[in-house]
């Protein structure tokens, strides 16, 4: 069965310093480097998403405040500080992760919030349930940034999609615990799967 790797949001500003930074988000970015390194040549296609927020207003509502005001306090649920401005430094991908085997990039965000990698577009505007469907791919691996937010929407977007989903728990980073291990536990109840990304070739 063919399957892909789905790399979710492996960014500066959700990494160490950056706007929204995760603890351990760079050790999650070297890690997806040394997977690629190892299986690239496994995966039918290799899936890499970024926010990618638009650099005026805030994003419908997205942003909790945008501009000079700073109006406006986040509740880090459903509102942010702003992040991952499209042509900012803080959008781009991490430098411990080497892209070179991505087969495919999409960003999501632009002017609205999305959360899961299925809600946005590659350049030329293939979303990532087409492009797993033109590959025949039924697998999909997770991996990326963070937990309990994006990678969550992505993983049960997958499941959703009829994917069967592996999410590699050495190769991710959530923001707090808590809900962390929430979305974890509902992964495994829509049917995903929890694994080391050591058993990639299993």
């Amino acid at each position: 069965m063919s399957r892909a790797l789905l790399i979710v949001d492996v960014q500066n500003d959700f990494t160490e310093g950056g706007a929204l930074g995760v603890d351990g988000g760079g050790a999650v970015a070297a890690g997806i480097t040394r997977l690629l390194a190892e299986h690239a040549h496994e995966y039918a296609a290799i899936v890499a998403s970024r926010d990618w927020h638009d650099p005026d207003g805030d994003n419908g509502g997205h942003f909790a405040y945008w501009g000079d005001g700073g109006q406006g306090e986040p509740d880090y649920v459903d509102s942010w500080p702003p992040h991952c401005i499209a042509g900012t430094e803080g959008a781009e991908y991490d430098p411990a992760l080497d892209t070179t085997a991505v087969t495919h990039h999409v960003k999501k965000g632009q002017g609205r919030p999305a959360y899961s990698m299925f809600e946005g577009v590659t350049d030329d505007g293939s979303t990532v349930a087409a492009v797993l469907a033109e590959r025949g791919i039924e697998s999909v691996d997770v991996v990326g940034i963070a937990t309990d937010h994006c990678v969550r929407a992505s993983a049960l977007d997958a499941i959703a999609q009829g994917q069967r989903v592996r999410l590699f728990t050495d190769l991710i980073a959530g923001v707090a615990p808590e809900p962390s291990e929430a979305a974890l536990a509902e992964i495994v109840h829509a049917g995903g799967e929890l694994a080391e990304s050591g058993n990639a070739s299993a």
